[in-house]
């Protein structure tokens, strides 16, 4: 999924603003270990179908193969393509480190439910945040933290600019960028040159 700037400078004005908590809002999202010899940085976001592909077909392989060995470290990076996926963004930000990733997959198996379904994002997201046992009031905490979302879409414009990222799904492999739903054999093959 293509991405411009103007997109996601969009974003960020058409959010509400409060101030954002702690820093653990902002701690990075990642598996595997940091003595890892190699590193991938997914930028993705929550709304992106390739993204949810890549997130239910080939990562899980990955994580077995190559994570869960020590080989790779994987850094969660967020990347909103609109407000909705901003938004889901935000509520996993606001879960306990150790409920992130499986939240996220849970976003992913279900996203045309909660992103593409009737209804508002929020009202979608609710009940998925509530059975990952988020309060009500963190819920409505996450969705009105505009110094999270300022950060969140901050990062975003950086990745623009530091990686050339332009799509989502995009990996930043030691440094070097790949794009689109990999599978994880294409993915393995990358790892290992």
């Amino acid at each position: 999924m293509a991405i411009l700037r103007r997109t996601l400078l969009s974003v960020v004005l058409a959010s509400p603003a409060i101030a954002a908590p702690a820093d653990a809002v902002r701690a990075e999202r990642n598996l595997g270990s940091p003595e890892a010899r190699l590193t991938s940085i997914e930028c993705f976001s929550l709304t992106c179908p390739h993204c949810a592909d890549f997130a239910l077909k080939s990562l899980p392989e990955l994580k077995a193969r190559w994570i869960a060995s020590g080989r790779l470290r994987w850094v969660f990076y967020d990347f909103p393509t609109d407000v909705a996926a901003l938004q889901a963004a935000m509520v996993a930000r606001y879960l306990p480190l150790e409920q992130y990733e499986p939240f996220i997959d849970i976003l992913f198996a279900q996203q045309d439910r909660w992103a593409f379904g009737a209804g508002s994002v929020p009202d979608a997201l609710w009940p998925l945040a509530k059975d990952a046992g988020m309060p009500r009031p963190t819920f409505e905490q996450a969705l009105a933290d505009d110094g999270l979302r300022d950060w969140i879409v901050g990062r975003a414009l950086d990745a623009q600019k530091r990686w050339h990222v332009d799509a989502t799904p995009s990996f930043v492999i030691n440094g070097r960028l790949y794009t689109g739903a990999l599978s994880a054999t294409e993915f393995a093959t990358i790892l290992a040159s």
